[in-house]
């Protein structure tokens, strides 16, 4: 079995829905349904036996502790953070508490755990940490993507807190030779997205009437990565990820803000019309820019492909025509 933390979240739910569309292996799933964590998303594995939901946090290491003893999983794939710009911004200690304070505790109980397993289980086991490109920082319009190798340079809050777990994670393979591996992903969309990012805000706000706010001029670049393309990554870096090495996930989809909410707006034209007969592009709304706003992210995800096989399935307009219908047939 696996233990999968903040599996009830936006990109976790997704991962563990998809791993029981692809497999029967059990999943213990540790989240500590805050605002984001949704029970709901989870609703059609009521019945499965093999899905245990439980509540808390990873920075309790008596309840991971006891987790770890009870299932002894042979992976742990670590989703969760804190993970809204703006609300790091505005309240960044969240984010220091659970990204940096709770990836700690949650390494300390695992390299307890492993260190007491024996040497095939020591071989077989796995630690996956979910990260972001934020870390990297912003790039000028002609610089080329992330890769790898790119250095840190996190502006926001947020980013910080997710560098620092990186490090973390880092330190603890070369440090205790915990077998670690960690994914860094551009942006996630599709089913199941909290509505205060800019996807579901834009639909949600575009179906109820309301402004849909763009930040600034709307020119902030990011690539689009298709949740479920997200979870095939993950699973694929699992499966055959090389012991301490960065994979970054992108979808090959650059794409300024403003463009996106427009994409957004044709298609809501298409499949829900007004009901006033105009579009929907009416409602955009300039508003003023987010403190430190990165202006483009961009991911190099050929080291993926290259070595793992792995590349996106979904085009940014397959993808996003499949999102907006989710979001129009789960109101």
């Amino acid at each position: 079995m696996i233990l999968v933390t903040g599996g009830a979240g936006f990109i976790g739910s997704n991962f563990v829905l998809d791993w029981f569309e692809q497999s029967s292996e059990p999943i213990v799933n540790l989240d500590a349904l805050t605002y984001a964590g949704n029970p709901a998303n989870l609703a059609s594995l009521n019945d499965n036996p093999n899905h245990a939901l439980v509540q808390g946090s990873i920075g309790d290491a008596a309840l991971v502790d006891s987790l770890l003893k009870i299932h002894r999983p042979r992976a742990i794939i670590n989703f969760a953070a804190e993970s809204h710009v703006d609300r790091s911004i505005h309240g960044p200690e969240d984010f220091i508490q659970t990204n940096i304070v709770g990836t700690f505790r949650l390494l300390e109980s695992t390299r307890a755990y492993f260190n007491q397993l024996d040497d095939a289980a020591k071989a077989a086991f796995r630690f996956l940490h979910i990260s972001t490109d934020e870390v990297y920082g912003s790039l000028a319009p002609l610089d080329k993507p992330f890769s790898e190798t790119h250095r840190y340079e996190p502006n926001s809050p947020y980013s910080a807190s997710k560098a620092a777990s990186d490090h973390l994670v880092r330190a603890y393979h070369h440090t205790y030779g915990l077998p670690v591996l960690t994914t860094n992903c551009s942006n996630n969309y599709g089913p199941l997205h909290y509505p205060e990012k800019l996807i579901p805000l834009c639909i949600t706000n575009a179906l109820a009437g309301k402004p849909l706010p763009i930040y600034g001029d709307g020119q902030q670049v990011r690539d689009w990565l298709y949740v479920r393309d997200h979870c095939s990554a993950i699973r694929r870096v699992l499966e055959a990820g090389k012991l301490g090495e960065v994979y970054n996930v992108g979808g090959w989809n650059e794409m300024p803000n403003l463009a996106v909410v427009q994409m957004l707006c044709a298609l809501l034209d298409e499949m829900q019309p007004r009901t006033d007969g105009k579009s929907y592009a009416e409602q955009i709304t300039y508003v003023t820019d987010r403190l430190g706003h990165d202006r483009r992210y961009a991911i190099d995800a050929s080291k993926i492909e290259r070595e793992l096989g792995w590349k996106p399935a979904e085009t940014f307009e397959s993808g996003i025509r499949k999102t907006v219908r989710w979001f129009l047939d789960n109101p």
